[in-house]
């Protein structure tokens, strides 16, 4: 029925109007085809009118109005003008007697001014409604085509809620055909469970439609035709015509949106977690940088396993493996064997209480071991579990080596004030018993069978006053007269003095340096301390050897300064007095300067000769060191402020042109016995750009010749432990790699080794300590040497 009444409802009068001259094409005005129609409409009338004479007497017009009235309204007010001139014509000539003729008789003049007036009238007339008509379908057009170009769902519903008109767009929203949505129910484009509530909203809103109730807050779903929801958002409306409102609502269709909703939800999401994840990648590379960069060694081990994870490659360094090597390991095997009894307990500690800290040694791979600080934190999971030990370590070798000199330093000035305070007071004493002695000697010249008991209280009184004298120049407290001193005259006068003291079979030597070496400090009490040097150099040449005497200028550096903290870096007046006797272990090297210290028998040293020179050198603001091998003898150096005679010497600092000249990109490997020498060694090779391979001990070094052809220069000591020396090590290296360059170094003489025939004269030797100039010019001067040409 409703569909029915929606047809009906298109055949107004007014849809008929439209349809018969407002939506014609054809016959347009201002066109041919408007005229043509104008004078067939006019030639019918006419021609009508004149079949009708019999039945219309006089002269009426009535068939030209209905020509004239449709021409107006088909074709416009032109053309319904051009129908009233044509019908005035066709009346004048076929209608008006006489007919066929143009004449006019009294009264029909009148009559046909009449009738052009009123048709000319009912053209105005109906042009001007027809102009409104066509101007009113033009806006329904225009307003029509703008209704159904919406891309949203448009529906106009009455107040009982019918749908009286909808858009296209609404039809494809809801499935439906257009002309089957107008007429129906609003309610049936809803779900049924909202039907009920939606009348509710929908009557008030009629009511009252400013509380536009219906989808505020609200989820609002549409259904189609097919059963199937989808969300919407409406927009309502109201207008009213008289006495009737309306409501406009548009419905846009959400599906699309709240899918790019929940996709752009998704993507920022996404986005959130791709740059949380980007923050925690960046924070983790900064931690794995900090892991990897730190000055101590970290070390991550398994709990349950007790083996290593990961390690730093700081680490890994300082026990001499690699990082890859590292992992896996027992964490035990990184301590000393007398350590890790006490491991489990420390272990259990950590977990316990989440932290302990301690001191403990570890162990290389080559067996050595060093001391280390070490700090265990025990990470453990929700349940108590532990899931990690994070440990740092710190190498703390180096500073027990200083800390060890230090308290050595101050034992010895502690020992040297009270030596130096017996030596005071003793004087005291000996000044008033050889007083005495020689009064009482004078008072018995007449008892000669007792004035020996006198004489022999002087003597005694001379020696102890002798052994005073020492004992004040330990404690730095004896009157010295510095001045300079020409080094190779002292020697020499000494020369002649030890000569007639030393036994025939003691050789003495002399190895000056070319230039002068003058050096600040008492004569006297110097030519006291070679003297005591020449004397302890015979003790440990019983059955005779070589005595060399021995002069350069030193450079100390923070390197020196580092091993013995009270020296100042700089140029010294060195003095070296080198023996190839019995030599010292390192037990009696360790106590060599210590007062009244002596391996010799008891009543052929009294332990104050050594004692006597390092208080000489220390007050004289020196330094004196002893290098001793068993077997291979002992070299006592005094260094003594040096007084510059000349332009600044070689051993000054590089220019950095000529640094840069002696730097390298070779490959070194550096035997070196002494864990913390080798870690100087290698940090100052290193520096000067040379890539180095390390080994502890001669078969080490032989190993890694084998095994790695891209080995340069082999840098060794001479004097090493496990039964292979340097000049050794030399010679079985060279059968491997024949021409291979060889530094050696030591803290012997090397002009006492090459005489003994233990080096070879050519042989490149830098003597301890050297200063890295020396060392940069010494590998340059060995790596230049060409290879010998292979035998054919």
């Amino acid at each position: 029925m409703e569909s029915r009444l929606a047809a009906a409802s298109r055949w107004t009068p007014r849809n008929l109007a439209e349809r018969l001259y407002v939506q014609s094409r054809y016959f347009r005005p201002g066109s041919l085809h408007a005229y043509e129609l104008a004078l067939v409409l006019v030639a019918i009338a006419t021609a009508l009118r004149v079949a009708l004479a019999d039945w219309l007497p006089g002269t009426q017009f009535i068939t030209l109005f209905p020509a004239v009235v449709a021409t107006a309204l088909i074709c416009g007010m032109v053309a319904g003008f051009f129908a009233v001139a044509a019908s005035a014509l066709c009346a004048w000539y076929f209608i008006l007697p006489p007919i066929f003729s143009f004449h006019l008789v009294a009264g029909q003049a009148l009559a046909l001014m009449s009738f052009t007036a009123v048709a000319s009238l009912d053209v105005l007339v109906i042009g001007a409604m027809r102009a409104t008509i066509v101007r009113a379908h033009n806006l329904n057009s225009t307003l029509k085509t703008v209704f159904d170009a919406n891309p949203d769902a448009i529906i106009l519903i009455n107040s009982h809620g019918r749908i009286l008109n909808a858009n296209r767009q609404a039809a494809k929203l809801f499935g439906v055909a257009a002309n089957e949505l107008i007429g129906g129910s609003i309610e049936s484009l809803l779900p049924e469970r909202f039907r009920e509530l939606h009348v509710h909203h929908r009557e008030n809103f009629m009511n009252d439609p400013r509380l536009r109730a219906m989808g505020i807050g609200l989820e609002l779903s549409g259904r189609r035709a097919d059963g199937s929801e989808f969300p919407v958002d409406v927009q309502i409306g109201s207008i009213s015509l008289g006495e009737e409102r309306f409501a406009i609502a548009t419905v846009r269709d959400l599906t699309q949106q709240n899918a790019l909703a929940r996709e752009l939800a998704e993507s920022r999401r996404q986005q959130d977690i791709l740059a949380e994840r980007e923050r925690a990648a960046e924070e983790l590379r900064l931690w794995a940088d900090a892991f990897q960069c730190a000055a101590i060694g970290i070390e991550i081990s398994d709990p349950k396993t007790g083996t290593i994870r990961f390690v730093n490659p700081t680490h890994a360094l300082a026990h001499g493996i690699g990082v890859e090597q590292a992992k896996g390991m027992p964490v035990a095997d990184l301590y000393a064997e007398e350590e890790r009894a006490r491991l489990p307990a420390l272990f259990e500690t950590a977990d316990s209480e989440g932290h302990v800290s301690f001191e403990s040694r570890h162990r290389r791979q080559d067996g050595s071991t060093f001391a280390v600080e070490i700090d265990i934190a025990s990470k453990h999971d929700t349940d108590g579990t532990v899931v990690y030990r994070l440990a740092s370590c710190r190498d703390v070798s180096a500073a027990k080596l200083i800390e060890q000199q230090l308290q050595q330093a101050q034992k010895m000035e502690m020992v040297g004030q009270l030596s130096g305070g017996i030596a005071h007071d003793f004087n005291n004493l000996l000044t008033v018993i050889v007083g005495n002695a020689e009064h009482l000697g004078e008072q018995l010249n007449c008892r000669p069978d007792l004035r020996h008991f006198a004489d022999d209280i002087c003597q005694a009184g001379e020696r102890g006053a002798e052994l005073a004298q020492r004992l004040l120049a330990f404690g730095r407290r004896q009157l010295l007269q510095p001045r300079p001193t020409d080094c190779h005259d002292l020697l020499d006068s000494m020369e002649k003095l030890l000569r007639r003291t030393l036994r025939e079979n003691i050789e003495i030597r002399t190895a000056y340096d070319p230039e002068a070496v003058v050096a600040f400090a008492d004569p006297a009490q110097l030519e006291s301390a070679l003297l005591n040097l020449a004397l302890n150099a015979q003790d440990a040449m019983p059955a005779g050897g070589h005595l060399t005497l021995a002069t350069g200028v030193a450079s100390l550096d923070e390197h020196c300064q580092g091993l013995h903290p009270e020296i100042m870096p700089g140029d010294f007046a060195m003095i070296a007095v080198t023996d190839d006797g019995e030599g010292m272990t390192p037990e009696v090297l360790a106590r060599a300067f210590e007062p009244f210290y002596t391996t010799k028998e008891i009543g052929k040293g009294s332990g104050l000769g050594l004692s006597m020179v390092y208080g000489f050198a220390k007050q004289s603001n020196g330094h004196v060191s002893i290098y001793s091998e068993p077997g291979l003898g002992t070299t006592v150096r005094i260094y003594l402020p040096y007084v510059p005679t000349k332009a600044p010497r070689a051993s000054e600092p590089l220019p950095a042109t000529l640094e840069a000249a002696l730097r390298g990109h070779e490959t070194i490997l550096v035997v070196e016995d002494d864990p913390f020498v080798r870690s100087s060694v290698i940090l100052r090779v290193e520096s000067l750009g040379y890539q180095v391979v390390i080994a502890v001990n001669g078969n080490e070094a032989l190993l890694k010749l084998k095994t790695d052809p891209g080995i340069h220069l082999l840098f060794t000591d001479i004097v090493m432990p496990g039964g292979i020396s340097g000049w050794e090590l030399a010679e079985r290296a060279r059968r491997i790699r024949p021409g291979l360059p060889t530094v050696f170094t030591s803290g012997y003489a090397l002009e006492t080794l090459v005489e003994q025939g233990r080096a070879p004269a050519q042989s490149i030797i830098l003597t301890k300590p050297y200063r890295k100039a020396d060392l940069a010019r010494r590998l340059r001067e060995a790596l230049a040497v060409p290879a010998p040409a292979p035998v054919s």
